[in-house]
């Protein structure tokens, strides 16, 4: 648990000054919900995996007299199984809905369900109400997000989930700019689905934020490399790293699933173009798709090795319900069951083409097992060897330490043993934009900087 979760700093912002507001993040290990005193209003963010939990939680409340709000994509997509444990369903953009729900609390007329589109005026939008967070616990408070929406319509995505209707959506570069500057952190991270969807935009908001002097990271698509000198321009603004859903190796998963994206052949030539920049990139990958057999795990491992990608996450192919990856599976006869707690991209709850589910789970324990072994983080170590010891950190501090985590999360210091090697990289980092921003240096950058984030 690295960034605080947006929804319910935003909710808060949008919450009247007269009430007080709790913020409670069961993975920060703080013990039983608050219960002193017993609130009387209760918002809940609900997971597909986490959706057993959550009606508990409701329950508990609602058994001492609390009004309980349920919102979050489940509650979009499965409705008629969330609707019994709230007292009222929130069905869309929260942030424009909370204020009414608060409304009718006080006037004791709270309706069973609020429904609100994502069509309004992002840039209306206020600032999360970053107050109420327990800083010392997260390696930042700056969780960001300029955009809303994504170019892609992949079909096993949550974003195609029926009902769901995001257009892209952009705030006001300056907004974002001053949100990060006053949150006084060195480290930023954007929660965007896909912050390169709307290039120009991109564009304009990594001019507003270079001027902080601080670093970031975010999810973009393979395509942003399409203009080299936007990424040049991202590395200047403070991008350390971004996460790149790959998705596959396979061009013809990719087509089955619907996403636009350049042929898997040219994404090594992309991946050293973000390097050269000075950008770390965290690959993600799906496993399962139709076209794989059983040996992608082995392939797919080689190829991250090979184009040192400093770290890699991968998911288990998952149908999550309403979209149409799980249509699709659901006519064919290929579900396992309906356990939304195993829908986690950890295990298989459907059957493969060409690999039996055990085969499937068996493969994606192995790659992250090959990929965070000891031999594999040195051989992905950087080239330039001023950013190995850094890499080496972030590589053992992030996948290899689960133990250490709990003990610091439970004891709030996250923010304090993470901050050292955060401002570590900030100091390297603007020591390589110095360089990169001379012209003599657009066509040979100085160097890999590795961040402390992810």
């Amino acid at each position: 648990m690295l960034t605080p979760t947006l929804a319910l700093t935003s909710f808060a912002a949008t919450t009247p000054e007269d009430w007080e507001v709790r913020y409670w993040d069961e993975n920060l290990l703080d013990g039983r919900p608050p219960f002193r005193p017993m609130p009387e209003l209760v918002g809940i963010t609900v997971h597909l995996t986490f959706a057993r939990r959550a009606f508990e939680l409701a329950h508990w409340y609602r058994s001492r007299g609390s009004k309980v709000i349920l919102g979050g994509l489940h509650v979009l997509s499965c409705p008629e199984e969330c609707a019994p444990h709230a007292d009222a369903l929130a069905v869309g953009d929260g942030v424009q809905l909370w204020p009414r729900i608060v409304a009718d609390v006080e006037s004791r007329q709270l309706q069973s369900k609020y429904v609100a589109t994502y069509e309004n005026n992002y840039r209306e939008d206020p600032a999360p109400r970053r107050s109420i967070l327990p800083r010392q616990s997260f390696l930042t408070t700056s969780s960001l997000i300029a955009t809303r929406g994504c170019h892609n319509r992949c079909g096993f995505c949550y974003l195609a989930t029926d009902g769901l209707r995001m257009p892209y959506r952009m705030r006001d570069p300056q907004q974002i700019a001053g949100e990060f500057e006053a949150d006084d952190q060195p480290y930023g991270v954007f929660i965007d689905n896909n912050l390169g969807s709307n290039r120009e935009y991109l564009r304009k908001l990594c001019h507003a934020l270079r001027p902080l002097n601080k670093i970031w990271s975010a999810a973009v698509s393979i395509d942003v490399t399409d203009d080299p000198g936007l990424i040049r321009t991202m590395a200047l603004a403070g991008c350390t790293g971004v996460f790149v859903g790959f998705e596959s190796l396979t061009d013809e998963n990719l087509t089955d699933a619907r996403k636009k994206t350049p042929k898997t052949a040219d994404y090594a030539r992309r991946v050293s173009m973000l390097h050269e920049n000075g950008i770390q990139v965290n690959g993600s990958f799906v496993l399962g798709f139709d076209h794989d057999r059983k040996d992608v795990f082995a392939r797919t491992a080689g190829w991250v090795e090979e184009n040192r990608l400093e770290c890699s996450t991968f998911h288990i192919l998952t149908p999550y319900p309403a979209t149409p990856l799980f249509k699709q599976m659901e006519a064919e006869g290929r579900l396992l069951h309906r356990d939304w707690a195993l829908y986690d991209t950890a295990h298989a709850v459907f059957r493969p083409k060409h690999m039996s589910p055990e085969e499937l789970e068996q493969g994606y324990a192995w790659i992250y097992e090959r990929l965070f072994s000891h031999a594999s983080i040195w051989r992905r170590r950087p080239e330039d060897w001023r950013a190995a010891a850094p890499y080496l950190a972030m590589s053992y501090l992030y996948k290899r330490s689960n133990r250490f985590w709990h003990l610091l999360i439970k004891h709030h210091l996250v923010h304090a043993v993470w901050r050292p090697l955060v401002e570590l990289t900030r100091m390297r980092h603007l020591r390589f934009r110095e360089g990169l921003a001379e012209p003599e240096a657009r066509s040979a950058p100085p160097g890999n900087v590795v961040a402390a984030g992810v």
